[in-house]
């Protein structure tokens, strides 16, 4: 890449009107993306069309690609021109790469994810041990779904997202609330780095209920990633397009729950058009939102049932790790219970009976330590020791 070629890249990419496949017939056409920006009237029109020529050379004329880089880096936004040997391989191969990506998180963060070292990085996060099929495969699964997400939803979402950053992948999503959300948190939970992929620009946090969220994704060295310009507010038809950077993104996608006109079917469209796996996890018929996964479960998606479903589809095998003594390893909470358990095994009403404390706050403890195969629930509903 030139050094100032990114100046042109950038100033595109702020034009709405000349997406990916307008830019890339501009790149054909001309060659170079500095001769298109400085093309004239008469040599745009050949490409883009009269009406649109207007508008890009109004727009032109007022926009300063040195001075919005300038105050890009100000912010801390990293800027990766699709020609740069940071853009993820991965987003290239799809059929409309973004002219652009916008990060924000750490610098470096952008090319730990996409590297075609991912697999040394996830052994490192996790315990990946064997890849079989593809050894250059990057680390990163998409989980998605509804913003309305039923228990059952919530439950599937965190325990697939978390087992499988446990695992060593990075989860993709996009930050909405309900599924995306919870496996983002899931995954920072379990200490792995995660990637929210916004319909709107990296410095606009939307929903605004997720700026907890969005500040710890970047803390906790993750990435907020955008092809769309910062500054560029909510629009319907963004957050439709960057489903395909979700997808894009990610070895496979799992829908967990979903209307019939669900985002998430978009994504795993997508996801199928670019060769990437799909995954759907069956939901009872009588709620409204199993209709996006058990349709894609009747269509060839992959059903799954635990994440070993996933990473047999990867041929990946998965070594745990040694454990030495359990007990230092859990929290002051964890320790109470693991120590209660292991004298026998208990119904909850028991166990909330015994240590005097809220039911929903001993349920969480409990859904941490079997995520963590600590612990298990028995036939007869009884709380026990993992053998």
């Amino acid at each position: 890449m030139k050094n100032n070629d990114i100046y042109y890249y950038l100033a595109f990419s702020h034009f709405l009107g000349i997406g990916p496949i307008k830019f890339e017939g501009l790149i054909k056409y001309f060659g170079l993306a500095e001769e298109a920006y400085r093309a004239n009237k008469r040599e745009l029109e050949q490409v883009i069309g009269i009406n649109l020529t207007n508008r890009f050379i109004d727009f032109r004329s007022g926009f300063d690609p040195l001075k919005k880089l300038e105050e890009l880096n100000k912010k801390e936004i990293k800027v990766i021109p699709n020609n740069s040997k940071d853009y993820p391989e991965a987003l290239k191969k799809i059929e409309d790469p973004p002219i652009c990506l916008y990060v924000r998180g750490k610098l470096n963060s952008a090319t730990d994810f996409f590297s075609r070292e991912s697999l040394s990085h996830a052994k490192e996060a996790g315990s990946l041990s064997k890849v079989k099929k593809n050894p250059n495969a990057l680390f990163n699964f998409a989980i998605v779904g509804t913003r309305l997400p039923t228990s059952y939803g919530c439950q599937v979402a965190y325990k697939f997202a978390y087992e499988l950053a446990s695992a060593g992948f990075t989860i993709v999503s996009g930050m909405a609330m309900g599924i995306d959300a919870i496996a983002h948190r899931a995954c920072l939970d379990k200490g792995q780095k995660t990637i929210a992929i916004l319909g709107c620009g990296v410095d606009i946090i939307y929903p605004a209920i997720n700026y907890k969220l969005y500040q710890d994704i970047i803390e906790k060295g993750g990435s907020i990633i955008s092809e769309f310009p910062p500054g560029q507010t909510v629009l319907k038809g963004l957050f439709i397009a960057r489903n395909r950077i979700i997808s894009g993104l990610s070895m496979g996608v799992l829908v967990v729950e979903g209307g019939e006109h669900s985002g998430a079917l978009i994504t795993a469209k997508y996801a199928a058009e670019q060769g990437k796996e799909v995954f759907a996890v069956p939901s009872s018929i009588n709620s409204k939102m199993a209709q996006a996964p058990n349709l894609l479960l009747k269509e060839g998606a992959r059903l799954v049932s635990s994440i070993d479903d996933i990473l047999e589809e990867f041929n990946i095998r998965v070594t745990p790790k040694k454990k030495e003594n359990i007990l230092t390893n859990l929290s002051d909470k964890e320790k109470e219970i693991y120590l209660i358990l292991s004298e026998k095994p208990i119904l909850i009403n028991d166990l909330v009976h015994i240590l005097k404390k809220p039911v929903n706050e001993i349920l969480k403890t409990l859904s941490l330590m079997e995520i963590n195969e600590v612990i298990e629930k028995n036939q007869e509903n009884y709380y026990q020791v993992k053998l």
